[in-house]
């Protein structure tokens, strides 16, 4: 897996600009905060994105992947303010559940997910390597 930073650029902090893999290309639905019943257990955003976050996890490893083959993830949010107050506790959980690979990421501000109580929801493309 190759992270591109053009030279000259300022390196983006918690994301990448692009990454470059080869391999067997797994992709992911949305991931929301709630478990594997579809029971959500908290409405703290923070909370959901913990869960969300141990979704993508689980169903990685069901195709043999890791956190570390991520190279993209698109996080669609309900409310952007919510978002950046929580994004201490967020980049923590981040680092427990993911650790430091930081694929390249998209963050879009919706005004609704399916899901009433969802605040998050998480897609993701990983390579597992060849």
């Amino acid at each position: 897996m190759d992270f591109l930073q053009p030279p000259g650029w300022v390196r983006p902090k918690g994301y990448a600009n692009g990454v470059a893999a080869r391999g067997r290309t797994v992709y992911l639905s949305g991931m929301i905060g709630w478990d594997g019943l579809q029971q959500f257990h908290t409405a703290d955003f923070a909370g959901q994105v913990r869960q969300a976050l141990r979704n993508i996890v689980e169903v990685l490893a069901e195709a043999g992947a890791r956190p570390e083959h991520i190279v993209r993830m698109t996080w669609y949010i309900v409310d952007k303010r919510e978002y950046l107050a929580a994004a201490p506790e967020i980049g923590a959980v981040y680092r427990e559940i993911i650790g430091r690979h930081f694929p390249a990421m998209t963050a879009l501000q919706v005004t609704a997910l399916i899901e009433d109580r969802a605040r998050v929801e998480i897609e993701v493309t990983a390579v597992v390597p060849d």
